[in-house]
């Protein structure tokens, strides 16, 4: 009987090799915006951003006020501040809803590097938010400024209530996204993240028998932290003012992004 004849193996015209971290990249930046979580949460967080610096020009020229030389700049806090919300919410998504969904086997399968796959996720988040967040402030800012009478801003107000606040906003993000790679579920982490932001500032009010612990929540929490970048003295007197509310945020989100490094080597999917 006479063998077959050697068939010869199919090579492939397109180049193999190995996977790195732009891929990752690529493929996080498809997921995070070809999902609805995405638009909607940053739809939400533009549109408080500008509704309540919109606002707060029709509340200041219904009673006809005069700026006074002062910045308008501090105008955006509150809409940035509800902006947070929504930045938390999709922190936590971006990395929980894989694990809710199943959809992270595929992702690992494809990208067997765990440390590989929470790194993309945080760059392509982080870098969105920041351009979303810092543009949308600018935006507000620069209406408020030439329709307030008599107001005014110097650079250094301008950083910070633009490129500052979109820094801090981002890092708060991936705050919320390592608390979601921990937690690896949707609604634990975001009452966790929810609580970390508005739980000092409630017990505080209630501290007014421990002056010196009041005074600590007021000047560290989440919201006291923010308003640094629209004041130069902060929530109260000798709390963080000027970029310190930053790098106190960095050195937290650091240690939570370490152990979430460390979690999503060692757990099981």
């Amino acid at each position: 009987m006479t063998s077959a004849p050697y068939q010869q193996q199919y090579t492939s015209p397109i180049p193999v090799r190995r996977a790195h971290l732009g891929d990752a990249l690529g493929s996080e930046w498809t997921k995070i915006r070809s999902v609805r979580s995405t638009m909607w949460t940053l739809g939400v967080m533009i549109l408080l951003m500008v509704g309540v610096g919109l606002l707060s020009i029709v509340a200041i020229k219904a009673t006809d006020t005069d700026m006074g030389g002062e910045s308008a700049l501090g105008l955006g806090f509150n809409g940035v501040l509800l902006g947070t919300i929504c930045v938390l919410t999709l922190g936590v998504l971006t990395i929980s809803s894989e694990y809710g969904t199943g959809m992270i086997r595929t992702t690992l399968t494809a990208c067997p590097s765990r440390s590989r796959v929470l790194t993309a996720k945080a760059i392509v988040f982080f870098l969105l938010i920041l351009v979303v967040t810092t543009v949308t402030a600018a935006l507000v800012a620069a209406v408020q400024t030439a329709t307030l009478d008599g107001a005014t801003a110097t650079g250094e107000e301008w950083v910070r209530a633009t490129v500052g606040a979109g820094l801090f906003t981002a890092v708060l993000g991936l705050l919320a996204l390592a608390v979601g790679a921990l937690v690896r579920h949707s609604a634990g982490a975001i009452t966790i993240m929810i609580g970390l932001m508005l739980l000092p500032l409630v017990a505080g009010i209630f501290m007014s028998s421990l002056p010196e612990v009041q005074k600590f929540l007021f000047q560290y929490s989440i919201p006291s932290l923010l308003i640094a970048f629209y004041s130069d003295t902060g929530l109260i007197d000798g709390g963080p003012h000027g970029w310190t509310p930053l790098w106190i945020l960095c050195g937290v989100t650091a240690v939570a992004m370490g152990g979430a490094l460390l979690a999503t080597e060692k757990r099981d999917v």
